[in-house]
């Protein structure tokens, strides 16, 4: 089986051509466009594939011509058959496939596609459209929600038979978030703020600016947990969490800015004046983690205002390893700090460090002492020390 290509010239089709990636040594089948027409989906067993038939995509170019065809992964594709792929307006592919737990025979399955080009967990589309024997070729119109898929279910009229359906309850549970930016002392509204979402692993999501009304807009998924940062120049930035609802629907979730008060000095802890936490690292680790970036992010946005302010950096551990080990850990974990600023643009000059070990513990969890781990982690800590503005 091989794909094809035509072009509609005056109603009529010409140019047929076979597409480059065909083969007489296996098989291409079901091409379905994604929506801006720029990559083609199919089914195939060429080289490569995980088992009987899986799923592939290739990008088509401007000038019409293809890239080099891509299994879509082990995320989709299975020992058994995947095959029939549809992808709609909303990022969302569709499949059947036999190798996934199903109802029995081909199933129907969905998965979101992220923006990164990864998909989200493979869900079976339900008992409404799926049986125990083979159900495939499935679409659906993203607006009216209607759709047809094809099956040898018992009842039909022949060997395979078309069905149609309307989808009364969305696959994937999602809400929109939304709310708006004020001052949290004069109750104004606050346009132009930068909102910033991320996932509970603090994985940037997406980014808006707030309109002129300070109004903000995400579409998120139930159930899950999102953390939301916003900023303005001249206030505090701010970050929440918010677990969404199990249910489709809104969250209602406004957020207050505060003024930034604060006028600092030499010797100040920039981190304490900014309401910057402490740049947190795993026990034994030197490495900056997800949310310690977005600390150190506030870091960069102030440097980055004030073009003359230089720091010393601290780094601290707890106590436990050896003294002269946590002496060593601490100035890795200053390196690794400075070695983050310095490649968002930062000069060197700007920044010095030392590391302290366990000499500065801010609690009395010291050799010996039982401590909890979260006791623990307060001693794993970087300082921002201003030396000069």
């Amino acid at each position: 089986i091989k794909i094809y290509k035509a072009s509609l010239v005056n109603d009529k089709w010409s140019n047929v051509t076979e597409l480059p990636f065909d083969s007489n040594n296996y098989s291409t089948a079901h091409p379905a466009l994604s929506p801006d027409g720029k990559t083609l989906y199919f089914a195939s067993d060429m080289p490569g594939t995980l088992g009987q038939s899986d799923l592939f995509k290739v990008t088509i170019n401007e000038d019409g011509s293809f890239g080099t065809p891509l299994n879509l992964g082990n995320k989709i594709n299975t020992e058994g058959r995947e095959t029939f792929p549809f992808v709609n307006y909303e990022n969302e592919i569709y499949f059947a496939s036999d190798g996934h737990p199903g109802l029995g025979g081909l199933d129907i399955f969905m998965s979101k596609i992220n923006e990164d080009g990864t998909f989200s967990p493979i869900q079976n589309v339900g008992a409404d459209v799926n049986s125990p024997k083979d159900d495939f070729a499935y679409l659906i119109d993203t607006k009216s929600r209607r759709g047809f898929f094809s099956s040898n279910r018992d009842g039909g009229q022949g060997y395979d038979d078309i069905y149609k359906f309307l989808e009364t309850k969305r696959l994937i549970c999602e809400q929109l978030l939304y709310g708006e930016i004020t001052d949290l002392v004069t109750k104004e509204l606050l346009p132009d703020a930068k909102i910033s979402l991320y996932d509970s692993q603090f994985n940037l999501l997406n980014t808006t600016i707030s309109d002129e009304k300070g109004n903000y807009t995400f579409k998120v998924e139930c159930r899950k947990t999102y953390n939301i940062r916003a900023e303005k120049p001249e206030y505090t930035t701010k970050e929440e969490k918010i677990t969404i609802a199990e249910t489709n629907g809104k969250t209602y979730f406004p957020i207050t800015l505060e003024k930034a008060k604060c006028k600092v000095t030499i010797g100040d802890d920039l981190g304490k004046c900014f309401g910057i936490k402490m740049i947190y690292f795993d026990f034994d680790k030197s490495n900056i983690r997800q949310e310690a970036a977005l600390d150190l992010e506030k870091i960069l946005d102030v440097l980055n205002q004030n073009p003359t302010m230089k720091l010393d950096i601290r780094s601290h551990t707890d106590s436990r390893g050896t003294f002269k080990y946590n002496e060593a850990l601490s100035q890795r974990r200053v390196t690794s700090t400075i070695g983050w600023l310095i490649k968002n643009g930062v000069d060197l000059n700007r920044l010095t460090g030392r590391g302290y070990g366990e000499n500065q513990l801010v609690n009395n969890c010291s050799d010996g002492v039982k401590c909890t781990e979260e006791e623990h982690q307060l001693n794993r800590r970087s300082e921002f020390i201003i030396t000069a503005l």
